[in-house]
C-alpha cells in the first residue's frame, strides 16, 4: 500500500544541508497499524510526510498503491491527500468558525459533494467516534479529547485507504490518550486500510501491530508488536 524505496530527504538550512532521511526502504501493508518511533530530529515525521504526499523525496521513491508520488503533479498529490489519505495531527487543526460536523464534512465539500450529503456523511463518522451529540458544537466548546475525536472523524470521512497520525495524543491526558489510541487501533482493515502513527511514547506505541524505530534518518529496527489487550 505505502512504500518508501531507498528514500532520501535533505533540507538546506542556510549553508547547512540536513539529511532528515537517509536511504530508507519501508513497506506498509493494508490492515497494519505501524508505529514509527525515534528521538527528536530522527526523521520520523519526515517519513510520514513522504508517505502521505505532504513532501517528496530528494532521491529514491515514495509509492502509494502503485503510484510514484513524485511523478504526480502538485494538484494530483493534493487530490490524493484529500480523497485517499486521512491525517490526524497533535494540534487537531480544526477550523474554529466551523461546527464539528462542518469540520468533518469539509474534505467532501471541497470535493464538490453537496452540503446535505456531506453533513450526513459527517454525522455518520461522528457517531463512529462517539461524538454525534457534539455535531453542532464549535471547537472552543469541546475538550482536547473531543476535538481529537472530531479530527479522527474528519480523517475517516472520505473512507481513506490510509490514516496517518503525527503525535495524535501529544496534547492529551493519559485517560483521554487511551481512548484515542483504542479508537485508532480499531481503524486498520485488511485489504482496505492501514494506519501509520508517529510517536515518542512507548505506551502509545504498544497499541500498534508493528514498530519501526528510526535514528539519524535510518531504520534502526523493524519488528512486530505483541498487542496489548484493549
Amino acid at each position: 500500500m505505502l512504500e518508501l524505496l531507498d528514500t532520501t530527504k535533505t533540507y538546506t538550512q542556510g549553508r547547512r544541508t540536513v539529511s532528515a532521511v537517509r536511504g530508507v526502504s519501508l513497506t506498509v501493508r493494508s490492515g497494519e497499524f505501524v508505529v514509527i518511533m525515534g528521538p527528536s530530529g530522527s526523521g520520523k515525521s519526515t517519513l510520514m510526510h513522504l508517505m502521505g504526499a505532504l513532501d517528496t523525496p530528494s532521491a529514491g521513491r515514495a509509492v502509494f498503491q502503485g503510484q510514484d508520488l513524485q511523478a504526480l503533479s502538485d494538484r494530483q498529490r493534493s487530490l490524493l491527500r484529500r480523497d485517499r489519505i486521512g491525517f490526524v495531527f497533535q494540534a487537531f487543526n480544526l477550523l474554529p468558525t466551523l461546527t464539528a460536523a462542518e469540520n468533518v464534512a469539509l474534505p467532501l465539500l471541497l470535493g464538490g459533494t453537496s452540503r446535505r450529503s456531506g453533513l450526513m456523511r459527517a454525522a455518520e463518522c461522528l457517531e463512529k467516534v462517539n461524538m454525534g451529540h457534539r455535531a453542532d458544537h464549535f471547537p472552543d466548546e469541546m475538550s482536547g479529547g473531543e476535538m481529537q475525536r472530531v479530527a479522527v472523524a474528519r480523517a475517516l470521512v472520505a473512507d481513506p485507504e490510509a490514516v496517518l497520525c503525527d503525535e495524535p495524543t501529544g496534547n492529551l491526558d493519559t485517560a483521554t490518550s487511551r481512548e484515542i489510541l483504542t479508537l485508532l487501533a480499531n481503524l486498520p482493515e485488511p485489504g482496505k486500510r492501514a494506519v501509520v502513527m508517529v510517536t515518542h511514547d512507548p505506551t502509545a506505541a504498544s497499541y500498534g501491530t508493528r514498530l519501526v524505530r528510526i535514528r539519524d534518518g535510518l531504520v534502526e529496527a523493524d519488528e512486530p508488536i505483541v498487542r496489548r489487550a484493549i
